[in-house]
């Protein structure tokens, strides 16, 4: 199966909020590839603060 750069981080493995943090790619799971249909994943919903920044 091939694999394809990820959209969210395109392939980069990190992301970045509004203030610069930069934290892994939930998507890709810092991978920076994806499966071509989404590889079934599970996804994480995660808890935001109030500037919408993740809460660990």
């Amino acid at each position: 199966m091939r694999e394809e750069d990820c959209k969210a981080c395109r392939g980069s493995g990190m992301l970045s909020d509004d203030e610069g943090w930069q934290y892994k790619c939930s998507v890709c799971h810092g991978s920076g590839k994806v499966a071509p249909n989404g590889g079934q994943r599970q996804v994480r919903l995660m808890e935001v603060d109030e500037n919408n920044r993740l809460l660990d």
